[in-house]
């Protein structure tokens, strides 16, 4: 190596060490939007399978018979 390489990278590491510092304590701040919007899609997709699940009609028979048994035990 040439004597001015080494020079000027030993003038650059004290900025390089500060900008790695800075990047570091940084963490994942611009993560949060993209992690919501997993989430939300994640949640909407679940509601979507949870309501057609419910609607089927083997489901809806069940359901029926559970709240009309339910309702005859307390009357």
């Amino acid at each position: 190596m040439s004597l001015s390489l080494i020079t000027r990278s030993r003038a650059l590491a004290p900025r390089l060490r500060q900008r790695w510092r800075e990047l570091t304590a940084a963490g994942e701040s611009g993560m949060s939007t993209a992690e919501y919007a997993v989430g939300t899609l994640a949640a909407c997709t679940f509601a979507a399978v949870l309501i057609a699940v419910v609607k089927s009609g083997t489901v809806s028979a069940a359901l029926t018979k559970l709240v009309t048994s339910a309702l005859a035990i307390g009357s």
